[in-house]
Order: structure tokens, then sequence, then C-alpha cells
């Protein structure tokens, strides 16, 4: 077999050529079994949704489920006084598959109904796989499925829509705790209030958690019941619709948070004994059980899973018309370990065995299969462990994800705000941990997600700032602590957002410098939303300084995407030094200057770069942003002679540099001309 591109791109990755090529054997032979040697197409394959659940006929309705344990099913439900009857039993076709058809006047719009699975030995009520639609009862806080059918169901106004993301900046979110009460936020008050602030602050994308049907609130939508049902929690599936209709239509891109790295153990309301058997959809080894999520793992070897799991991929694209997906937990797929105590410190530990190779199969044809349905689909893996290959293309033998999550970066600047004094910040490391990637693979750089946040932890402004922020938030009280904190918030995004190479994401709120930390309600905090939600009006306010990092964060964005292709430029470092605490690279024609140092500024600091003129355009100490407006932003800054340097084209470039500060200068090309001509 001739070279993989995987291989040709980095030749260290040769010594385990053999096992590259034999995943990608494999990934061809199980794509040829389920397609029928090519009798139909992935996406074909991946039309489950169309067929099984709950769906109106010309005749009446059909109903179908794969339950090969069961030994009878029956349909339960208002309609029939959630009796077991005759009338409502299900008939058995092939494969384990169990139908039904009732007339017109069964089901209708807004019933509530249940499978009732016999097998050998017992029966339980179940939330069929494939439904559409699943609420649950205020009172008695059970699940039950939904027929929903409204007369005038919601229709797409855009029909096509086709993102612009060069670079992509990802505004991730959580429809529940978008609401600044402390309650449960909606579909509609998330379109109607929280998209208009997206598209002003200049992001092209959103990542909508939650999404997938989770009995816990509380688990961040991570513990899936129902992977074909929007939550209900939040709104009906038109108001979704509706939601990504507008994202479109104001040109935003919409990416899901989709989770197939694990199930809910639940039985009553998810897949955990869907027809009385262990097996069904997961393994039945010491491998079924995630311990550390107390979750189940799917067994993707078994073409059925695959069917489910390829289908729901399909289902949310064509049905609600999401973008793409950011797949959660990959790391727990690719490895039997599921990543826990593996060391990753070298390319055997890629290549030693320990791999899923059905999850990898699963996770190149996922991605296949969604760049067949939309060429201009966007996935993002989820990834720790830094697997080659993920974020390359299949036909060079990678996995085929567009983007991988630089998870690295965040984690960087959590330990070096734990860890570390601001006088032992050094540029060299920040440099490498920010730019430390495969130049083959597109990432996503952030500073924090919602990760970072959770209870336990704090964002990155209360890390800095904390009690503070309660007392010292306006804009004519002076305090240390929270200059500081606003200065480094600032600098932390830019030099993030600067180095990237694929696309930036940041978490709902944290761009203005969301305070404290999530918490969703719970019994260990009195079932309080008020740690779930998004406070809003600290922004608005013009006499809080929250405004001053959200104009910031929109200025940033604004400068980022001013220039074509930006994430793709090369990066070049200019200069770095660890006991100045300096560090400037150049992108195109714009330099990035950061003095880390927290107390010692700098008076014509020297700098070589291309001849020419610079003009500062973006400045973390500007007044506008909460600085304190050191520098005369209107100087044009010209490079100076030096002859040492004449050959390599380089003059310097003297900057006063207060600390803790950094700005970004643009230079003249026409003026860089005239000095040489």
């Amino acid at each position: 077999m001739e070279k993989l591109g995987l291989i040709q791109n980095d030749p260290w990755l040769t010594p385990y050529k053999e096992a590259i090529d034999g995943r990608y054997r494999y990934l061809l032979q199980k794509e040829q079994s389920l397609t029928g040697n090519g009798a139909q197409t992935l996406s074909d394959f991946a039309s489950g949704y169309l067929y099984f659940g709950l769906h109106k006929t010309p005749d009446g309705w059909v109903l179908r489920e794969w339950a090969p344990n069961a030994t009878a099913i029956y349909l339960t439900g208002a309609f029939n006084e959630w009796r077991k009857k005759e009338s409502f039993r299900f008939s058995q076709a092939a494969n384990g598959v169990w139908e039904i058809m009732l007339p017109r006047e069964s089901l209708h719009h807004g019933d509530l109904y249940k499978l009732r699975i016999e097998w050998e030995g017992g029966c339980g009520e179940r939330i069929p796989a494939w439904c559409r639609r699943v609420v649950q009862d205020e009172r008695t806080k059970i699940f039950s499925a939904q027929v929903w059918d409204p007369e005038k169901p919601y229709t797409f106004r855009k029909k096509r829509f086709k993102p612009n993301v060069s670079p992509l900046l990802i505004y991730e979110c959580h429809i529940g705790m978008s609401s600044p009460e402390e309650k449960l936020g909606t579909y509609e008050e998330f379109r109607t209030q929280v998209l208009p602030r997206i598209v002003r602050d200049g992001y092209n994308a959103i990542q909508i958690m939650a999404i997938q049907e989770h009995p816990y609130y509380g688990s961040f939508g991570y513990h899936v019941s129902s992977f074909f049902a929007a939550s209900s929690r939040f709104g009906t599936p038109d108001e979704l619709k509706h939601l990504i209709d507008d994202a479109h239509r104001m040109g935003i891109a919409v990416i899901m948070d989709i989770v197939h790295s694990h199930a809910v153990k639940n039985e009553t309301e998810g897949l955990g004994r869907l027809d009385g058997s262990y097996d069904q959809y997961f393994h039945t080894d010491g491998r079924r059980e995630h311990r550390q999520w107390d979750s189940l793992c799917f067994n993707y070897a078994k073409h059925e899973v695959l069917h489910f799991l390829l289908s729901n991929c399909k289902f949310w694209m064509e049905e609600y018309h999401f973008d793409g997906f950011r797949f959660d937990g990959v790391t727990s797929m690719l490895y039997y370990s599921h990543g826990m105590g593996e060391a990753f410190s070298n390319y055997d530990d890629y290549y030693n065995g320990r791999q899923d190779g059905d999850a990898i199969v699963y996770l190149t044809l996922a991605n296949k299969l969604i760049h067949e349905i939309n060429p201009h689909a966007l996935t993002i893996a989820e990834d720790v462990s830094g697997m080659p290959g993920l974020a390359a293309g299949i036909p060079v033998g990678g996995y085929g994800f567009d983007y991988r999550m630089a998870m690295n970066i965040p984690d960087f600047w959590i330990k070096t705000l734990k860890e570390k004094k601001d006088e032992d910040w050094r540029p060299s490391v920040i440099w490498w941990e920010t730019t430390n990637r495969r130049a083959d693979e597109k990432v996503v750089s952030y500073a924090e997600s919602h990760d970072q946040a959770l209870v336990g932890d704090k964002t990155i402004i209360f890390r800095l700032i904390d009690a503070d922020m309660y007392w010292h938030m306006q804009v004519n009280d002076p305090n240390l602590r929270v200059d500081r904190g606003i200065a480094l918030h600032k600098i932390i995004r830019l030099v993030t957002s600067t180095t990237m190479n694929g696309g930036y994401l940041n978490f709902m709120g944290n761009e203005f410098g969301h305070p404290e930390w999530i918490d969703f309600p719970r019994e260990g905090n009195g079932w309080s939303y008020k740690y779930a939600r998004r406070q809003w009006p600290l922004v608005d306010d013009p006499q809080l300084k929250y405004h001053y990092l959200g104009d910031f964060d929109a200025a940033m964005l604004a400068l980022i995407c001013g220039v074509e292709n930006f994430q793709a430029m090369p990066l070049q470092k200019i200069w770095d030094h660890d006991g100045d605490q300096i560090l400037a690279y150049m992108r195109g024609d714009l330099v990035f200057v950061f003095n880390f140092n927290p107390g010692r500024s700098f008076t014509d600091y020297g700098l070589l770069v291309p001849p020419g003129s610079y003009n500062v355009v973006l400045n973390t100490d500007d007044p506008r942003f909460g600085g304190y407006g050191l520098t005369d932003d209107t100087v044009e800054h010209r490079t100076q002679f030096d002859p040492l340097y004449e050959s390599e084209k380089k003059e310097w470039l003297k900057l006063y540099l207060p600390a803790r500060t950094a700005m970004a200068l643009k230079y003249d090309l026409n003026n860089a001309k005239k000095t040489f001509s």
C-alpha cells in the first residue's frame, strides 16, 4: 500500500505505518460492509430516522422500534389509559424490528406515550429510542414521549446557508443558562435577546450545548437519554428551528455539541436496557460502564449502533439545519482506558494496541457522512490526547475532523494563574503553548470554555479579581487588583486569539468577564439558578467596568476579521525575552507586542521588523477598554535604519511598552516600498 499522506506530512509516523495503514483498511472494509459494497451511499445507510420512530402516513400512523430481545411491545398513553391493550400491540418484523400501524384518529398532536416492552423474565416502560420529542411532567418529574404534529410546522426561510468562517469565531452557549433571571432560559429568549448580542460582538458561529434530551439538567447535557429529541425544557422543536433559521439569516453558523461518546445509565428514560438486554447498544463486559462519568459506553463494532449514531448525525443536519458538530469526549472514545492514566508523551502511546479501532472507524465514518451531506459542514473534536491525524483528511489517513480543540491552552492559563506569580510568566512558554500544534491540522484556540468555570473552579476574571469584583467594578472606583485582572484578561485573550491557526472560542458571557462560576440547580445548593444564568445587565451598564472587556473583545474580533484568511497566515516570532517578559510576533501586516512584566515599563524597546511605518490599531491600555492610556496611539512609528541588518531588510522599531499591556500595530506597506526604492 502506498504511503498515506499523513505519514508523508510527518516522517516521525513512519515506524507506525503498519498500524496507520491497518486503520485505514479497516475503515474501507467497514464502509463497504455498511453500504453493500457501494450499492448505496453512506448517507442512504444513515437514514434510519426516516424509518424508525413515529411517523404520520397517508393512512394514519406507524411506529417502529428495534428491540431484538423483546418478546412483546405495547403502545401506552392517555389515549388508552396507559394500559396494556391488544389493539395497541406491535407486530414483529425481521431483524428484531417491531412496528405498529394505527388509524389517524388514534393519536393527536401533544399526546403522551411510552412503550411497554416485555422480555423473558421481565418488562418495563420505555421511551422509544428514535422518538423526536420528550417532555417531563412538572409535578411527577416523569418523562414521556410526545406526539409532535403541529397544524403549521415551522418552515425554514433560509433554505441554503454557507458558513463564512474565515476565521471560525465560536460563541459557545447554553440555552438554559442564557437568561439573566434565575430560571431556565428558552430558545425564544435566546433567539430574540442573545443572538443579536453575538452578532454585534463579531462572532460568526454559535456552538450550542445540551440540545439532546437529558434527564438531569445538572449534567450540562452530557448524560443523554433521547438522542433524536431536542430538549423540551428550553421550548419546542419549532422554536429551536426558528432560532437556527434566524442565526443563518444573521450570517451565524450553528454547531451542535453532540454526545456520541456515552449515554445516560437510566433505563426508563434512556437506552440502558431498552429491550431488557444489556448489550443492545452497549458493551456487556467491563467496558459497558464508564466509571468516571457514571454512564454507558456504546459498542461501535455493531452495525446497528453505527446505524443509530450515523443516522443521528444526519437527522440533526436535515431536520434542524445544524451546520456541524463538536464531538464531545473524543479522547474517551479513542482509548480503551478512556484516556485515564495515559501519558501521551510520545507516538508509541497512539499505536500501542490500546486504541479502540471501532470507535476510530465510527468517528471517521461520521466525518465522511457529515461532509457528504453538506460539504461546508464544520466538525470539531474534543480531544486532549493529541492523537495524530484527528483533524487531517480521510484520504491521507486522518479521521476527517475540520478542527480539534486546543485543550492544552486553557489548561495552561489556569495552571499559570493558580501556580505562577506575575513576575514568573515566561513569554517563551506562552508562545510554545499557544502555537504548539500539528502543522497539518487546524485547531480551535481558547482561553476558557464552560469547563474552566464549573462548580469548584472559577472564571478567569474571578480567579484574577475574586471578591473585589463585588465591590470595585464601578468605573470611577480605582482598585489595583481589579486593574490587574482587567489588564491580564485582555492580554490572555489577545495572545490566544491572534496565534490561532483555525478558530477561536469563547464561552457565553466570558468575553465581558462574567464573574464567579457555573453551578446548576441541585440538592446541594437548594436547587438554585443563581449560578446557572448570565448576568447581561453587568455588561450593559456603562457605569460598570465589565463593558471595557466586552468592548475590547469586539474590537479584537473586528481586527482579526479585518484581515483576509488571518488564521492561515504564517506566524513569525520577532522576539521573546523571558527576563524582560516581552513577546512580539508578526502575522501578515500586523505586529503584536506584549509586555507581561507586572512592574516594569520599557522606553524605546527595539524590535527588528521590515522597514516602514507602523500604526497602533489596538491597545489593551486604551482608556476605552479600561486602560490607563499611557501611550499616544495617534503617533506613527517609523523604523530606524541599522547597517548591521540591511542585508536582512530589517530595521529597528522603537516602542514605549507600559507594564502589563499589549498592542497591535499595522504595517504600512506603501511606506515600506518608499523605503526600499
